[in-house]
């Protein structure tokens, strides 16, 4: 088993564009499961102690999830991802949105396009996030996605290990 997983976090202010790689120990077919079926993501899509919650989730082209990330004093932050492409177990691309509770989208929001790759039993998810806002951009930064976001794809690292084994 390989112990030095690949990770980078890049920010492109010039094109609006956040570049995530990680590498997941874990074999395609259980990572892709893990960010299309809501039964993992509410397991791993929210840093800790925060957890998500979904309300409904539709994996196909033109189908939403929406869903709040619940803090440890209750507190929900609602987002919106509404899935425009799928191709299974390789790519997929959504526009993600922050919204009220009541799934009201709040504009303009992140474009993001997943890209799946195994090599050897390792699978690596390349994720481009793309902005139509520097502004929203900057947002995001500042409010902790990248520590964040680190944190949320190591929680699913470790339960990619625990699946793994089952």
């Amino acid at each position: 088993m390989k112990n030095n997983l690949q990770f980078n976090f890049t920010v492109d202010k010039a094109t609006k564009t956040v570049f995530v790689e990680k590498e997941f120990a874990a074999e395609l077919p259980l990572v892709w499961d893990a960010f299309t079926k809501q039964e993992i993501l509410d397991q791993w899509w929210a840093p800790q102690p925060w957890k998500s919650v979904t309300k409904y989730m539709d994996f196909k082209i033109g189908g939403r999830r929406f869903y709040a990330m619940v803090g440890p004093e209750g507190q929900e932050h609602w987002s919106i991802q509404q899935y425009s492409s799928i191709s299974p177990k390789t790519n997929f691309k959504m526009l993600n949105a922050f919204a009220d509770k009541d799934g009201n989208p709040d504009l303009p929001g992140s474009n993001w396009d997943l890209n799946f790759n195994e090599q050897n039993g390792m699978t690596k998810v390349s994720i481009t996030i793309k902005n139509d806002s520097l502004v929203r951009m900057e947002k995001m930064i500042e409010m902790g996605f990248k520590e964040g976001f680190t944190m949320t794809l190591n929680h699913l690292e470790n339960l990619l290990t625990t699946l793994s084994q089952k």
